[in-house]
């Protein structure tokens, strides 16, 4: 399901970066142990809808809290170290001006379920319940697991930008996004068309998958099928099978999309994914969003035609039983 997946993407990354503290710590490498301090900051903004700021960026080194949001009453402290001692610590600095004020503290590399289960000297009596103001990895991730498809897509979206070790924010060059630039030379308004049959029935195929909304693209697209062939061949010149990648990766986004959508939904959501991947490589040229979702679309229209997405009703016709 798209719900696993994004999640086990989310538990990757995050599962990485406490490995990387904890293991840099004890080389005495604390450049992860910074940078943490604003990348919870974000990312608890972004999870539960806080507005937590950077007390640093105020005044350095403020004694017992990291970040603090005043919209929601909340001091928080970001730490590797997770001990009842530091959280008491943390606790019995001079706090009194936050009256009121929940606290909240963050292990960013050790589990802390055991601190869960303490109780604390709280002399400024802030608002603090350890069961739940106590977070670790494993229970943000407990708390990911369950959002709705779209926010947890839009956390692992924050996760992928955020921690993915590449420059400006691309990742690793994608053939589709070398394809996306052979197409973007061509005039699909020049009304190039190959009169060549298609080997199965289009309308057929449509209702099979119940594409209704998406048979107008189809339609309006599938007359670049051949301009489509003839790139590809091109593009095979810069490599063997390179193709057969391009195609194999939307063959892939559709499988995978597949368990939890169908008919015009999966079609949209296809090309979609396929949008955010090519935008997300290193290779990609930037170009209007319309232009692209464009090209993208004469692609899926493609990969339709020669039965990479989207059930073939001839092949389920003669499957053997």
């Amino acid at each position: 399901m798209q719900r696993s997946f994004y999640w086990d993407l989310c538990e990757q990354k995050l599962s990485i970066l406490c490995t990387r503290i904890e293991m840099r710590g004890k080389l005495n490498i604390l450049n992860f142990h910074l940078h943490s301090e604003n990348f919870y900051l974000h990312f608890l903004n972004k999870l539960y809808g806080y507005s937590l700021q950077n007390m640093n960026v105020e005044e350095q080194n403020v004694e017992g809290i990291d970040l603090r949001d005043d919209t929601n009453q909340i001091v928080l402290q970001v730490s590797s170290t997770a001990t009842k001692t530091k959280i008491e610590n943390a606790l019995g600095k001079n706090l009194s001006k936050y009256g009121g004020y929940g606290f909240k503290f963050v292990s960013i590399s050790k589990d802390a379920s055991e601190l869960r289960t303490k109780t604390y000297a709280n002399p400024h009596n802030l608002a603090f319940s350890p069961s739940v103001d106590i977070h670790d990895v494993p229970s943000l991730l407990k708390h990911i697991q369950v959002l709705e498809v779209d926010k947890l897509h839009s956390i692992y979206s924050f996760l992928k930008a955020e921690l993915d070790p590449t420059s400006g924010g691309q990742f690793t060059e994608t053939s589709l996004a070398s394809v996306i630039k052979l197409l973007a030379s061509e005039d699909l308004g020049d009304g190039y068309e190959v009169s060549k049959p298609i080997p199965f029935n289009v309308d057929s195929k449509l209702a099979f998958n119940s594409l209704n909304g998406a048979s107008i693209i189809i339609e309006d697209y599938k007359i670049h099928h051949h301009r489509v062939s003839r790139i590809y061949n091109e593009f095979d010149v810069a490599g063997r099978n390179k193709s057969n990648l391009v195609m194999q990766s939307l063959r892939t986004i559709y499988a995978k999309l597949s368990t939890s959508y169908a008919g015009d939904a999966l079609f949209f959501k296809v090309v979609e994914e396929a949008v955010d991947r090519i935008r997300g490589s290193a290779n990609y040229v930037e170009m209007p969003l319309d232009e692209l979702e464009q090209y993208v679309n004469v692609l899926a229209v493609d990969a339709f035609i020669r039965c990479k997405i989207f059930k073939n009703p001839n092949e389920v016709a003669n499957a053997p039983s």
